[in-house]
This record gives C-alpha cells, structure tokens and sequence, in this order.
C-alpha cells in the first residue's frame, strides 16, 4: 500500500492505493478520512488498483475554498482524482456520505462509472432532510472546549454505534474528526441537503446495495432502497455498525468483490 499527494485545481488530495489492474475508488463517510478503507485496501487490492481517497476538507485532503463545500463539488474533486491519475472508468464504492457522493459521480459523470456499490446510503425524503438543516447536528456537533473536554464527549457520542471493546476503531474516529474540525458536523448537514431519492433514481450503471444490519441510522432505510432499486444487487452484513469497513473489512471487502466479480 502507498499513498500519495496530487494537486487539481480545487486543492491538494491525498490518497492511498494498492494493487493493480481495473480501478476501484473507496469513498469515506464523515468525518473520516482514507483511513476507514485501511484493511480494505489490501484485500480489494489483491485483484484490482484500489483507491482510497480523502474528501476534500477530510484527512490530508485540502478544504474547498469559500465555505464551498457540497456533495456536488465533493463529487467534482473525485473526477478530477480520476482525470489526474489518467483513469477513463472505475467502480465506485462508498459509505454513508461516500455513497451519496458516489451516487452524485454516477450521475454527474456517468462515463467514468463501471458500477457503484452503495454501503449505509441515507435515503431521507424531504421532510427528514430539512430537519436536519440548520439544527444542531445528530452526531460530531461539539463545542471545543480549552480544557478538550469535546474530545470525551465526541468519544461518548460515537461509543454506542461502535462495537463493545472497539477502542482502536473510536482512536481512528476520533483523530479524524478532529481534523475535519467544523466540517465533521457541517459535514452531516451538506448530505441533509442533498436529494438522495432523486439521484438514485437516475443511476444508469449496475448498482450494488449494503446495508449493516446494527446501523441505527442507515438500515432502516435499506428496505426501502431495495424497493426503489429492484433492479440492484445487495447484501446485508449481519452484526455491521455504522463503521463497517473498519470493522468489518473482510467481510466488506468480499461484499464488493462478489459483485465487481459478476461485472
């Protein structure tokens, strides 16, 4: 595995890769980074070039200028990944806001996606979605404190959608959450403002649907999404959290490879 800085014209990005062969671009949830894909990278790695890429604003990728973040701008920095690094199409796979922003690839520039494999997707209507903006945030939305008190209580917050012993895993959590600094709750809010339904429902590509059977806020939704895609593959993780690549890498991994293996 090696990583890897490129500068585009919205900012530096930072990444990592492994293997060789077709192209698959991992896409993490908020307010992680690269480091969610860490023990997936190798595995997909075996068979294809995978890529994990940090959203600008998130790990060592630079923020947008302006206060200009969005999932359609998120989904402009990743093809402007993929032009830099001369890649015409890959498969697209992300987690939570990484499947929304997948989605937004797919539709956006859909030449340059194979397939999107769609891990935890939110799938709010209108109404969940405005309740969202402007509100305090359901998790991250801390306030820093000088004693680092906002430290613990983001560590409280995100304990119970861990695994019971899952230190290492909240360790990850933490030092990216602290690094996306405000955007690790704002983060949340651009994905409220982002019609998940509507794009989806113009996905031309193969479409692959995971859910995590013990995520409180993207399972429910599964169902639903299974509904609107019928046409898609999908798999349930039995004992999947909300960070299932990380804790579940083998498992996640294999997911992937038996649908990309189908393609």
């Amino acid at each position: 595995m090696s990583r890897h800085f490129v500068d585009l014209p919205e900012g530096t990005v930072h990444y990592a890769s492994a293997g060789e062969g077709d192209t698959v671009l991992l896409l993490h949830q908020t307010p992680r980074s690269w480091n969610e894909f860490r023990d997936v990278l190798p595995l997909l790695g075996a068979k294809r070039r995978a890529i994990a890429m940090d959203t600008a604003g998130f790990g060592d990728s630079d923020a947008l200028a302006g206060g200009s973040a969005s999932v359609e701008a998120w989904a402009r920095v990743a093809v402007a990944l993929l032009d830099a690094l001369a890649i015409d199409r890959a498969d697209i796979v992300g987690h939570h806001t990484g499947a929304v922003i997948a989605a937004q690839v797919a539709v956006s520039a859909p030449e340059r996606v194979r397939s999107v494999v769609l891990s935890s997707s939110p799938y709010d209507d209108a109404d969940a979605r405005a309740a969202q903006i402007g509100t305090r945030a359901v998790v991250d939305d801390v306030v820093r404190d000088p004693d680092g008190s906002h430290v613990l209580e983001l560590w409280r917050i995100r304990a119970s959608f861990y695994p019971a012993g899952g230190t290492d895993l909240l360790e990850r959590f933490i030092i990216d959450a602290l690094k996306a600094g405000s955007l690790a709750a704002e983060g949340h809010r651009i994905v409220a403002r982002f019609d998940v339904p509507a794009a989806l429902e113009r996905l031309r590509c193969p479409i692959m649907l995971i859910g995590a059977s013990d995520d409180p806020y993207a399972y429910p939704a599964f169902e639903r999404m299974r509904k609107a895609l019928p046409d898609a593959a999908f798999e349930a993780i039995a004992g999947g959290m909300v960070p299932l690549p990380d804790q579940m890498p083998e498992e996640f991994a294999a997911a992937v490879e038996r649908f990309l293996d189908q393609l």
